[in-house]
Parts: C-alpha cells; sequence; structure tokens
C-alpha cells in the first residue's frame, strides 16, 4: 500500500471514528497527518476528552482500518469513488468552512463544522467542476404548489444557463429543483446524509438513479451509513460552502433549510430568499431570515439569483416594469388630448379642445398623431377612442 493509500484510508477511518465536521480531529489531521492522527487517536492520546470517549465508543464495534478496507470494497462494487484533498477533482472552496462562525451557537452541530476530509462521489462529473459554477436550491420537505413550482422553475432556468443545481434530494423543494434540472438537461448534484448505497428518502431512490447517471451523488459518510437526524444539519454546511450561493424557496418557522441559508452567509456566500404568501407557515422562516438577516437577498426569479452570484456588471437582471404601452410614450399634450375623449362616444374638435386645455391648432395636430397610432378614431361627429381587442385603453 503506497502513502497515498494509506492517507485515503485514514481519512475513511477518521470518518467513521468521529462524524464529519469534528474540528480536533480536522485539526489533528492538518498538523500531523491523517495516518498519524489515525494512529494517535486509536492510541487513545487525543487531547480532547470527549474525543477520546467517542473514538472508544466506535473503536469497541470493530478495527477503524479495516472497516475503511471494506468501505473502499463497497464504494467500488457500487461503481462510486473517494476523493480526498489530494486529488485534482477535489473542491477546494469547502476550506471556507475554517472561517465559519455562527452568532450564538452552542449546540454540537453549530461548532462542529470543520471542512471534510474526504467524499464519496457517484457519477462521472469531476467532483471541483461540478461545485464549480453552482446554486443551491433548498427549503421544507412539504412544500406548499407555490414552493415546488418556484422551485421547480430556478432549477430548469439555473440549469438551462449551465449552473449546477445542488440539493440535498429530499422530498419538497429539493426534489423540485433537482427535477428541474434534469428537465433542463442540465447537471444536478444531491449531497446525501446518508451512505450512497441508502439513500434517503427511499421514494426518491428513481431520482437519485437519474441524477447519478448525469449528474453526481455526494456523501462524506460511508457507504451503509444510515440517515441519521443528526446528519442531515452536518451535511448541510457542504452544500453552503462548496456553492455561490444559497436560495431559500420555502422554510417553516423550524426548519433545517434556513441552517443552510445561515451557514452559506456565515462562509461570505450568498444567501437569497424568495418570499411566498404571508399567510402561509410554510413561509415563515423564510419571511424571518429576510427581516432579521440584513446580509440576505429577496429573489423572485433565476436572473435575480444570476445577478448575486454570477460574473459582476455580466449577470444583470432586468428592471421589472409593466408591458410597455403606446401612450407610455406621448407628450404631455397628446396625453390631455387623449385622456380628453370620452369611452363610449365622438367628440367635436372644438369640444376635444377645450376639454383637454389646450389650442384648436394643437388639438388637431394631436389627434392626427393619435389617429396615426390607432389610438383614436375620426368619425362624421368627431372623434373617439379606437376600439381595443379587450375593450381596455391602450
Amino acid at each position: 500500500m503506497t502513502g497515498t493509500d494509506e492517507d485515503r484510508l485514514a481519512r475513511v477511518a477518521l470518518t467513521w471514528l468521529a462524524e464529519p465536521g469534528t474540528q480536533a480531529v480536522f485539526h489533528l489531521v492538518n498538523e500531523v497527518g491523517a495516518v498519524a492522527a489515525l494512529d494517535l487517536l486509536l492510541r487513545g492520546d487525543a487531547a480532547d476528552s470527549t474525543l477520546r470517549s467517542t473514538v472508544a465508543a466506535r473503536s469497541s464495534g470493530g478495527d477503524a482500518r479495516a472497516v475503511a478496507e471494506q468501505a473502499v470494497a463497497r464504494a467500488e462494487r457500487l461503481g462510486a469513488r473517494l476523493v480526498t484533498p489530494h486529488d485534482d477533482e477535489w473542491p477546494h472552496q469547502v476550506a471556507h468552512l475554517t472561517r465559519l462562525q455562527l452568532s450564538g451557537a452552542a449546540r454540537k452541530v453549530d461548532l462542529e463544522t470543520a471542512p471534510p476530509l474526504c467524499f464519496w462521489v457517484r457519477g462521472a462529473w469531476p467532483l471541483g467542476q461540478a461545485f464549480e459554477r453552482s446554486v443551491a436550491v433548498v427549503g421544507a420537505r412539504a412544500a406548499t404548489p407555490y414552493g415546488t413550482h418556484v422551485a421547480t422553475e430556478l432549477g430548469y432556468g439555473l440549469a438551462e444557463r449551465d449552473w449546477t443545481v445542488v440539493s440535498g434530494g429530499a422530498f419538497g423543494i429539493d426534489s423540485a429543483a433537482h427535477r428541474g434540472a434534469l428537465t433542463a438537461g442540465g447537471l444536478t448534484v444531491a449531497v446525501l446524509a446518508c451512505g450512497l448505497d441508502r439513500p434517503y428518502p427511499m421514494g426518491n431512490t428513481a431520482l437519485f438513479d437519474r441524477i447519478a447517471e448525469t449528474g453526481l451523488l455526494v456523501s462524506e459518510w460511508l457507504p451503509g451509513a444510515e440517515p441519521l437526524r443528526p446528519r442531515f444539519l452536518i451535511r448541510n454546511r457542504v452544500i453552503a460552502a462548496a456553492t455561490r450561493g444559497t436560495v431559500l424557496v420555502e422554510a417553516a418557522a423550524r426548519s433545517g433549510a434556513t441552517q443552510t441559508l445561515n451557514r452559506a452567509i456565515g462562509v461570505l456566500r450568498t444567501g437569497m430568499v424568495v418570499p411566498g404568501p404571508v399567510t402561509s407557515a410554510m413561509s415563515v422562516g423564510a419571511h424571518r431570515l429576510l427581516r432579521d438577516e440584513p446580509r440576505t437577498r429577496l429573489v423572485t426569479g433565476v436572473a435575480h439569483v444570476l445577478e448575486e452570484v454570477g460574473r459582476i456588471g455580466a449577470d444583470l437582471a432586468p428592471p421589472d416594469r409593466a408591458p410597455e404601452r403606446l401612450r407610455d410614450g406621448l407628450d404631455d399634450a397628446a396625453t390631455q388630448v387623449l385622456e380628453a375623449l370620452p369611452r363610449r362616444r365622438p367628440l367635436a374638435l372644438e369640444a376635444v379642445a377645450a376639454r383637454a386645455g389646450v389650442d384648436l391648432r394643437t388639438a388637431m395636430r394631436k389627434l392626427s398623431m393619435l389617429e396615426e397610432l390607432s389610438l383614436v378614431v375620426r368619425r362624421d361627429d368627431g372623434y373617439a377612442l379606437a376600439p381595443t381587442p379587450s375593450g381596455g385603453r391602450k
């Protein structure tokens, strides 16, 4: 076994001994390397007492190196591969997790946010390349039809513009974003909180297979790992750091999706929120972020998202404006004359001039121009507004 192979197996073993994101393990690997860090932990020499207890408990269930070798063999049978920081396809932006600081952090999941030691990947795309131009779209599992529609449109529109759509593969907003990207024939990545051979939820198995065929399935956990609840929150830091920005489509008051957005902001990524109906419980968390977190940006579609994450000056969203009407280009006098005409009957030239407050010559000139624009018709008994197909005014 070469030194590189030893390092790879050590990283797998370390991820099995302690959950991904454990700060003490990450710093130890940085200081002495993965192989020496593994030896130190297995000897029970870790300075952190909590880490020593965790390693001892996990080691009672098997030999860490043997578990790592079995995981690599299992991944090969699955058609998956192990990616470490020594590989060319490693997404180096996840290293920014070292600067993640969450205000008021007290829970373990908010403190143990170190960068990954390795990834398991299923799919042909190079991992770093897939994440290079990527946007995360996350939100509620119990999505409303509104949220599902918005997430699908975002997934489709981003993929259509050659952006990778990243999400967590869950029901609701995640699935809608993935499916939108697949429908557009684009690239999508599902970052899982379990082993690649145990994708969760099971109801999305067909979706995961489609993603693996044209995109990527990614996980920090060894093949066979269960989708335990805390692992979803651990996983979210990767979605936040690996992408250019995160869009939150829907989130209830207590939602893991808001946690992903907070982590994105914490590593200086763009945090974006799609507003929802103020009466919807599925938008309470999203609206709270918009109100309380000044670094979040309100977005209503793909153009806004691209303006936030794209190249400066090259991906500006067009300003929102109502459709232009013929009358929008009229000068003040022409507008006065047009507004002077009644809706249901013609009016003589003199009467139009009097109602508009202009002289006869001006009224005649403006009426001729309005007639050329098909806004006014001339009849035997005067001038009238031209009819419109909808019955309204042009």
